[in-house]
């Protein structure tokens, strides 16, 4: 990811190659322009309004205006970004018009923002700076690790953000730092899911997990194929049996002298997902390198905490395996023991993210936090239901709940509440055992799977998570989110523990 930095200058004077300012469309249709690019026409000696309506740009949400400078600014090139409907200009349409800006910045180039003090409608300097620093950040994202030529991908060297007309420049340099924090942790956790499987093998994950725990100031534990064994993880071990690669449980601890409370942390890493025994199609494998995606999300997040100055304690748990058929891999009827003694049927081993969450939650839960939150790639009809940008949210606490919700809209993440209906609960009846890892065909699968890991969080409040779309983009857009990963989930987890951190 590039330096996002803090300057000083004006729009004209500072030293990047491409500077940034934003406008919106006025109720009549014409382009409204913002005090900041108003007075950045002015030492360009140009009519702006009339070189955009030349061009017929109408500041329609993430168009973007290209308008050489012509040696008038120490920058050579002027975008104007388009931020749509003056009146329902937000934070999240903020975030998206400077991702539009990275995206659009010449390669290898320095992209300077403005954060526009007359345009949204809502939040102050600092919450604007951020939305700013993450939608540049995570716009400049590019995934280049495995490729000798990167030329069609972004390549900015640098993000520089610049106060306003009005805003407090302090201000401006808080929400540029906690929005740097987030675009590191958020890309962090794309670089873990685009890495290919073959270097990401539980053993091999953990390794790389507990020198990242390092860097952040984290607590590690890492549980081997023996341990897990002791502990009783028997649905872990069921779920990595087929791999010639063991399965791990790591446990990750943030906490912060004088913790505010504690809050538990569990992330699905099926590091690649062939299905086992019940094997997908070849082409349904195609992104399962992203079965990892809630612990990864999980370790982004905490990447951050201590940068933040968050003050819950935080323990993530990441359940680690690789779900490969083999002589050795469990077969559908196999009864698996979860932590906790519960019997679980195997009726299909491609459902077989519950059966690793199951442990871990079961594990979690006996630490008695004040609230557990799991998250993973978890059903196939979470993306029937609710699609590819929308996130599936369930349950057993009200007040949990909607405090995930609206850590997701201020984070721009997108999530629905769904229930979790009792009556439901037959369909993990087993004949042989105390449930099955499957409902009925065609028939609710993602409230199925909700209910499946409720019966271990016990009387802890839990909400799960469903990102089996929106965690991996076969897409992306014109805004901040990449083809490949997406990091979802990182800036709402972040948002709430920042926000439990609160005086």
């Amino acid at each position: 990811m590039p330096d996002i930095t803090v300057a000083q200058q004006s729009a004209a004077e500072v030293e990047a190659d491409v500077v940034a300012v934003f406008a919106a469309k006025g109720g009549d249709g014409a382009v409204k322009l913002g005090a900041d690019a108003l007075a950045l026409a002015a030492p360009l000696d140009v009519d702006l309004a009339a070189e955009l309506a030349a061009i017929r740009f109408e500041g329609n949400l993430a168009a973007v205006a290209r308008i050489p400078t012509r040696g008038r600014a120490a920058a050579g090139l002027l975008l104007v970004v388009g931020l749509g409907p003056a009146d329902k200009v937000t934070l999240e349409t903020l975030r998206r018009g400077a991702g539009a800006a990275a995206r659009n910045a010449t390669k290898d180039a320095t992209l300077a923002v403005v954060v526009p003090g007359d345009l949204p409608a809502e939040g102050g300097a600092a919450e604007r700076a951020q939305a700013v620093a993450e939608g540049a950040g995570l716009g400049a994202y590019a995934f280049t690790a495995y490729r000798t030529k990167a030329n069609d991908l972004p390549s900015l060297t640098g993000v520089v953000v610049l106060a306003g007309d009005g805003l407090d420049a302090e201000k401006v340099q808080q929400g540029v730092a906690a929005g740097a924090a987030v675009v590191r942790a958020t890309s962090l956790t794309r670089d873990l899911v685009n890495t290919p499987p073959q270097d990401k093998r539980p053993p091999a994950l953990a390794d790389r997990v507990a020198q990242l725990a390092g860097e952040a100031g984290l607590g590690v534990r890492v549980l081997d194929e023996a341990a897990l064994a002791e502990g009783g993880f028997g649905g872990i071990i069921g779920v990595g049996r087929g791999s010639s690669a063991p399965p791990r449980l790591v446990e990750l601890t943030y906490e912060p002298e004088g913790a505010t409370g504690h809050v538990v942390l569990v992330g699905k890493g099926i590091t690649f997902d062939s299905g086992g025994l019940s094997l997908k199609p070849s082409a349904s494998m195609n992104t399962m390198k992203s079965d990892m995606s809630g612990a990864a999300a999980v370790v982004g997040t905490m990447s951050a905490l201590r940068e933040l100055g968050v003050t819950v304690k935080v323990t993530g748990l990441l359940a680690l395996a690789e779900n490969m058929p083999s002589g050795e891999a469990t077969r559908v009827s196999d009864v698996l023991t979860h932590r906790g003694g519960t019997t679980v049927e195997v009726m299909n081993t491609d459902a077989e993210g519950r059966l690793v969450l199951a442990d871990a939650l079961a594990y979690g839960a006996e630490s008695a936090p004040d609230a557990m939150i799991d998250v993973a790639t978890l059903t196939g009809a979470q993306i029937v239901a609710l699609g590819q940008r929308i996130a599936g949210l369930m349950g057993n606490d009200d007040a949990l709940v909607d405090e995930i919700r609206t850590a997701a809209t201020a984070a721009g993440e997108q999530v629905w509440h769904l229930p979790l209906p009792p009556e439901y609960d037959e369909h993990l009846k087993s004949e042989v055992a105390d449930l099955r890892n499957i409902g009925r065909p065609m028939q609710a699968g993602t409230l199925v799977a909700g209910l499946y890991l409720q019966r271990f969080v016990g009387d802890v409040p839990w909400a799960h998570l469903d990102i089996a779309g929106p965690a991996f983009s076969e897409d992306g857009d014109g805004w901040y989110t990449p083809k490949g990963a997406t990091g979802m989930g990182v800036r709402t987890l972040v948002r709430l523990l920042q926000s439990r951190s609160a005086p």
